[in-house]
């Protein structure tokens, strides 16, 4: 460990020196701030500005962390029931610690390549430094080795459905119905795959990389676990990492050349690349100067210009409206799961509707800013429809200046899948994106276009 073992640890830990057992330690306590306060993984899991705990871990182990939360999260309802066969009676109610700490031994037993009397023995090593949990030592080693002896059964002892957040799975079958929201919950189970926009040729860039160039023009690598800034072309700026789906979106306005373009809430910048690609004079704004920071940062490594203003929105006054806009709306993130399964676990059905009334307001202050024949896309990383088509059908109703420009298939070869009966796009993890297969999936992402007359 790079640092004392009581810098990360709960109060009455004492991890002492014990091989791996600092790992453990802190991703039970990174699974409960995420699971019991409700915490991002993305912030508590940065090498540089993450949680304390974790930053202090050597790099190995911040791997090993992240690899347990992940699948501790996107297998959290698998883990439960396999948990529920091999106790003899349910957990005290109050025992959030002992659960996370199980969590944490199932999760390497039952899928990650971890020895099991490794897993099992720094369980019981992190119940015996744990207070509340040191009573329960030896029911973690007799559970924890249960599901070892039990384990390939176990491992399907759960629905795809049942990984899924109850709160979650109701807002998709509403919408989706049984079948497709399990559908949506198996494809979650899968880690997705690594896309990449590219400036010059993607064929040549998917055999330079060993990917596939897909009909939409990502680079697609599969299955990626190193450093990204390590693959030729990131130093020079001749790629960046998007999903395939999120690269639709900025493709909806075609040819930009000879227009004023704004990219609202724009960082961190992969959709203001695409906009300048596409020929368009672009004026990128962030309502957070962090955000932006990141932006420009992404623009200088790509060799790429754009006007950036730190402000909020509504008093923005531009000098003159613009051609095109896209306002990509903050949302809650339920389309981009499969990357951070954390988000089933720190969202919910109430901020699911206060987001969509921040997104109504945004979409309103970007109407003001188009001019008469303008295009403006909306769109967000959301499966959820209050976040999507309700939020446009809304707006529609209410602004008779401006109507639906549907999408055809001729402008996203290889997405006529993806798009609605109004001519709207809407992808779902479960959609083949690439052909059938882990590899295959996408995120969620919604997006209208709409026409200023």
């Amino acid at each position: 460990m790079a640092a004392g073992p009581d810098a990360f640890v709960p109060d009455g830990y004492s991890a002492g020196d014990r091989p791996g057992l600092g790992a453990r330690l802190v991703a039970a306590k990174l699974l409960s701030a995420i699971v019991d306060a409700r915490t991002s993984a993305d912030g508590l899991l940065d090498a540089k500005g993450g949680h304390p705990g974790f930053r202090a871990l050597e790099r190995r182990d911040q791997g090993l962390v992240k690899a347990i939360i992940l699948t501790a999260l996107r297998f959290r309802g698998t883990i439960d029931r396999a948990l529920d066969a091999c106790l003899d009676r349910p957990l005290p109610p109050n025992a959030s610690a002992l659960k996370h700490i199980l969590h944490v031994g199932a999760a390497q037993i039952l899928f990650l390549d971890v020895p099991d009397s490794a897993a099992v023995d720094l369980a019981v090593a992190a119940a015996g430094v744990d207070s509340r949990s040191q009573r329960f030592s030896g029911m973690i080693n007799a559970v924890l080795r249960r599901l070892s002896r039990e384990k390939e059964t176990l491992r399907s002892v759960a629905a795809p459905g049942e990984n899924m957040p109850e709160w979650l799975r109701r807002r998709l079958v509403a919408p989706y119905g049984a079948a497709r929201a399990d559908a949506i919950a198996l494809a979650h189970l899968s880690p997705a795959s690594l896309d990449l926009s590219v400036k010059g040729d993607p064929a040549a860039w998917a055999e330079r990389l060993g990917g596939v160039a897909l009909a939409s023009g990502t680079v697609r690598l599969g299955s990626f676990d190193g450093p990204v800034t390590d693959l030729p072309g990131f130093a020079t700026g001749d790629w960046w990492v998007q999903d395939a789906a999120a690269a639709l979106p900025a493709k909806l306005f075609g040819d930009l050349s000879g227009k004023r373009v704004a990219d609202l809430c724009a960082a961190p910048g992969g959709k203001t690349a695409q906009l300048i690609l596409a020929g368009g004079k672009v004026t990128a704004l962030d309502i957070n100067a962090n955000r932006m920071k990141r932006l420009k940062e992404n623009l200088a490594r790509l060799s790429l210009e754009a006007e950036t203003v730190v402000t909020d929105l509504a008093a923005y006054e531009p000098d003159a409206p613009f051609d095109a806009i896209l306002l990509d709306a903050p949302c809650s993130s339920t389309g981009t799961i499969r990357r951070h399964p954390d988000v089933g676990y720190t969202k919910d059905a109430a901020e699911i509707d206060k987001l969509a009334a921040v997104q109504a307001r945004l979409l309103g202050e970007a109407a003001r800013l188009l001019a008469p024949g303008g295009r403006l896309v909306f769109s967000n990383c959301s499966l959820d429809r209050a976040e999507g088509e309700d939020v446009i059908a809304a707006f529609l109703a209410e602004r008779t200046d401006f109507v639906r420009d549907p999408v055809s298939a001729e402008e996203l070869p290889g997405f006529a899948f993806a798009l609605t009966s109004e001519g709207d796009l809407r992808t779902t993890p479960e959609m083949p994106g690439a052909g059938e297969g882990p590899e295959g999936g996408l995120d969620g992402f919604y997006a209208a276009r709409l026409k200023r007359l």
